[in-house]
């Protein structure tokens, strides 16, 4: 038999993350020892707390559906965080809850924008950005940043991209992959832009809470004309340790969220609902353990950069945010795919090429340290055999 399948799915790249975790699994199964560093699930367990407000709502029934958008009791806590944390004013009517982030990412994206749109997004970014904007049946505007000048945007850089049917622009503030957190001047530059030509942004937020050495992260819904145009995606995976939970959520305005809502609605019905009630444990509980994470993965980002910057023809800067390492290894005159393929055959750790995130990235590779020391410790040392250093 011959299986038709939409032409749009059949030239998606599978995601590349996932693809070096399947990988890992696969060797694991084979009896062999591999380190992961291929993807961004933090080592450390969901807070007893939140635990215990989801189990508490399955005992008293919490089991059924809820409100598509969400439990009342979240999106009000939601809405509280980003005017304390964000300085962004929403009703939680104005808040849609997601089975996680990259949902939220996802059903803006398809309510958004269809074919004939154009969507700007930065390159180095998240492998998913693009096949998202595939699956709506828009075009990709890549604009690649300069390793050598920090990975920094500019207007001139956005400018020289923009066509007339660009409608939208995807910001991703701490980055993934390069770690770099936006400065106030980055972040006005795409507002400007945004404003003088009437484009949407979505803000991806999710590592906001992991930032490192006084840098500080800014919300673009929060700047001056911005509050219109932006949906701000954010979710609990990272900053709560909660990436199995599947939990985020879409804020902006009420005619985009209208619109948001039916895609939603149409998809995932709604979010596990005692889950929800973990992530209202989760804002309105104790916070103290997020800087008790944030803590531990600065040491191994020190570490990480220190060792790999020891290895003949691996170049690492210091990360900002977010918990990826993310060095340039092509003065080991190896492609990022090459050295990655290397890394995991010869010295079982598993990390991602950078042509994943863009082509602009296709000499470096990415390392998450949000695994234990133990592991980065033995990781690395595999590697510096391998390599040298």
């Amino acid at each position: 038999m011959a299986y038709q399948v939409a032409e749009r799915v059949v030239q998606l790249r599978p995601s590349p993350t996932l693809a070096v975790s399947d990988r890992v699994r696969t060797l694991r199964e084979q009896g062999l020892d591999v380190i992961d560093l291929g993807g961004g699930d933090p080592d450390f367990p969901t807070p007893e707390h939140i635990c215990r407000a989801a189990a508490e709502a399955m005992l008293r029934g919490e089991t059924h559906y809820v409100a598509s958008a969400g439990i009342p009791a979240l999106r009000r806590a939601i809405a509280r965080k980003l005017r304390e944390d964000n300085a962004i004013e929403v009703d939680p009517a104005e808040i849609i809850v997601t089975p996680g982030g990259k949902a939220a990412l996802f059903v803006s994206i398809l309510a958004l924008v269809g074919p004939g749109d154009d969507i700007l997004m930065f390159d180095p970014g998240w492998v998913s950005y693009e096949p998202m904007v595939t699956i709506a049946g828009a075009r990709c505007l890549h604009v690649p940043l300069d390793p050598a000048e920090n990975y920094r945007i500019s207007r001139e850089a956005i400018e020289s991209r923009l066509t007339p049917a660009t409608r939208l622009m995807i910001v991703n503030s701490p980055n993934n992959p390069t770690g770099r957190v936006l400065s106030e001047a980055e972040l006005a530059a795409i507002a400007e832009v945004a404003q003088e030509r009437d484009l949407l942004v979505i803000s991806d937020e999710i590592y906001e809470k992991i930032v490192y050495d006084g840098h500080r992260h800014h919300s673009l819904a929060a700047l001056p004309g911005m509050a219109e145009r932006t949906l701000t995606v954010n979710g609990f995976s990272k900053a709560y340790a909660m990436t199995g939970w599947r939990l985020g959520y879409v804020a902006g305005p009420a005619p985009l969220i209208k619109q948001i809502m039916k895609v939603h609605s149409h998809s995932a019905t709604c979010a596990t609902s005692f889950a929800q009630w973990g992530a209202v444990a989760a804002l309105e509980g104790p916070q103290d353990f997020i800087g008790q994470m944030v803590s531990a993965w600065d040491r191994r980002r020190r570490l990480i950069t220190e060792r790999l910057n020891q290895i003949p023809g691996f170049r690492c800067p210091l990360p900002e945010g977010a918990f990826y390492a993310f060095p340039d290894v092509s003065g080991t005159g190896l492609s990022g795919q090459e050295v990655a393929a290397r890394l995991i055959d010869e010295a079982h750790v598993g990390v991602t090429p950078g042509d994943a995130f863009g082509e602009v990235s296709a000499g470096c590779v990415r390392l998450s340290f949000a695994e234990s020391d133990d592991k980065i410790e033995a990781a690395l040392d595999r590697i510096a055999r391998i390599f040298g250093g």
